[in-house]
């Protein structure tokens, strides 16, 4: 990946400080690289919780990962705070696709970024229905054109 291509605070409308915790460390001293994925849903559904409405234990509609990715630049570390940049680049009539940057306090240039979509379903049955239009709203304030 060149430069030009790493993800700047500037392209993220949304943030979200994250503290790591120790057992996020792995035996090589940084940040093991499962947990960055904890660090998106963590971004995204506080987001879609605090912004949208979501209730995640009694909503009828909920959100479920169908893809996730992550593309890895510099390490993170305990006890260093994660800073969690979200935006939507794409949002369908039943899906979205959030992109996620993961930044060091202060620096411009993300440590990790990647993506992560999300299928809206009814709960119960869990087949793919529309996102519910407070969702909807919160998600159209953070959408962008990449």
């Amino acid at each position: 990946m060149s430069d030009a291509q790493i993800e700047t605070r500037a392209r993220y409308p949304h943030f979200l400080v994250i503290p790591t915790r120790w057992m996020d460390n792995d035996v090589y001293g940084h940040v093991n690289n499962v947990v960055y994925y904890s660090y998106f849903d963590t971004v995204i559904n506080d987001y879609l919780i605090r912004a949208g409405g979501l209730d995640i234990g009694k909503s009828r509609v909920v959100a479920v990962c169908a893809e996730s990715f992550c593309r890895y630049r510099a390490p993170l570390a305990f006890p260093e705070p994660v800073e969690a940049g979200l935006r939507v680049g794409h949002l369908g009539r039943t899906s979205a696709r959030y992109e996620i940057g993961l930044f060091k306090e202060g620096q411009e240039r993300a440590a990790a970024q990647g993506h992560f979509v999300h299928v809206f379903v009814e709960r119960a049955a869990m087949t793919p229905v529309p996102i519910p239009e407070a969702i909807r709203t919160a998600l159209e304030k953070i959408a962008v054109t990449t």
